[in-house]
């Protein structure tokens, strides 16, 4: 494939908040020719001829809750020590332009849900033909959610339907902008551990509509290394017995996950592969905590207990300290061009291959690290149908 001369839709939810503005900054950057490719997957050479969008050609909008402007968040990035300190200077008129295309986004409560959908789905649309785009990809990048109760409304599209004929609002927020994506004929991929596409009602209406979709909780730290390092203990037969974990996050992110609700997601979504990846149960306490004078970095230590030939016990430790939006940003822009592929080549439900990104992904079952990315780099180059890894995975 030769790659495209279109211009494609990045929409991000959460636009204004630390990911978001990161994103901005980088594509702005790269624009300029003031940034390299470091943390992009899809410039490595195995993908740089695949035909994906260039970055160049996407152009960002999105919805949130808050009015900062991506300049003022920026500049806070720079002082933290997260984006080049000179960066929000250059790239001023760059981030004036993208909180332009900003709206409002939705509040729970706040409007008819079914309302907001439309709402929501006529903002993607003004958004691509305003700026003359092909295609759009919707990312949720906004703050995670409590766990999902089953509602009725998420059975099925009718059932969903009945519900809000009823007056009742039974998707979560995360829901309600996957449902706007697929009204408006848009890919969309949730970076967070919240519902997004993977209730019944909306994996139905992505299939109807005929979009591809992605998720979810993008891996960037801790759960990166899981996935690198419990496939060595089993293929070396080593019996690993314990594997505990506790997580130090500030900024935004860290303050909402102080919520039990919003922390009991993401340790599920944390913890969804390790027995998997190990091929058997094991202890694995988690610990998420708030310290709001870490910021937008985030510290994790592992401890790993397991026992060798003739049952000697020996430990492994690690310590994880990174820049969640420095480390999270390049994948959104990743996730971005691969599912304008998708788009391009027609291609329909949760794109399995995507699994490389995602701590509990959709559509595939395989959690290590390796064979996750052969098979992204295959499905890129046409190698494997879309379906190939089977499986899916929903909650």
């Amino acid at each position: 494939m030769t790659p495209t001369t279109e211009r494609t839709g990045l929409w991000l939810i959460g636009a204004g908040g630390s990911v978001a503005a990161t994103v901005a900054c980088g594509l702005a950057a790269l624009r300029a020719g003031v940034a390299g490719s470091t943390g992009l997957v899809t410039a490595r050479p195995e993908l740089e001829d695949v035909g994906l969008a260039d970055v160049a050609d996407l152009v960002t909008g999105g919805h949130d809750v808050t009015t900062v402007s991506l300049a003022k968040r920026a500049e806070e990035l720079a002082a933290a020590g997260v984006v080049p300190h000179d960066l929000p200077r250059l790239v001023a008129h760059d981030l004036d332009e993208a909180s332009t295309r900003i709206r409002p986004g939705y509040v729970v409560g706040a409007e008819n849900q079914r309302d907001a959908v439309e709402r929501l789905a006529d903002d993607l649309r003004e958004f691509a033909s305003r700026e003359g785009l092909s295609r759009v990809v919707v990312v949720n990048v906004s703050s995670t959610e409590a766990l999902v109760v089953p509602h009725p409304g998420h059975a099925d599209v009718e059932a969903l339907e009945s519900a809000w004929d009823a007056g009742e609002s039974p998707l979560p927020a995360s829901s309600v902008y996957a449902a706007a994506a697929f009204r408006a004929g848009c890919a969309f991929v949730d970076f967070t551990p919240s519902a997004g596409a993977r209730l019944p009602a909306l994996e139905e209406m992505a299939a109807h509509a005929g979009l591809p979709w992605g998720g979810s909780d993008g891996k960037t730290g801790e759960t990166l290394l899981k996935s690198v390092l419990a496939p060595m203990f089993a293929m070396r037969a080593l019996d690993v017995r314990s594997w505990a974990g506790t997580n130090l996050l500030g900024g935004g992110d860290g303050a909402t996950l102080a919520s039990p609700d919003a922390r009991q997601s993401k340790i599920e979504s944390k913890a969804a592969g390790l027995e998997a990846l190990l091929g058997h149960p094991v202890e694995g306490p988690l610990h998420i905590d708030h310290v709001a004078d870490l910021g937008d970095w985030k510290t994790a230590w592992d401890h790993i207990t397991f026992a060798g030939f003739l049952g000697t016990r020996m430990t492994l430790q690690f310590t994880w300290q990174g820049c969640d939006s420095a480390l999270a940003a390049p994948l959104v822009i990743d996730l971005a061009r691969l599912l304008d592929l998708a788009l391009r080549r027609g291609e329909s439900g949760p794109v399995a291959a995507l699994g490389f990104f995602f701590k509990d992904p959709a559509g595939l079952d395989e959690h290590a690290l390796a064979p996750q990315h052969d098979l992204l780099v295959r499905w890129a180059r046409g190698e494997v149908a879309a379906d190939a890894a089977g499986g899916a995975s929903s909650r």
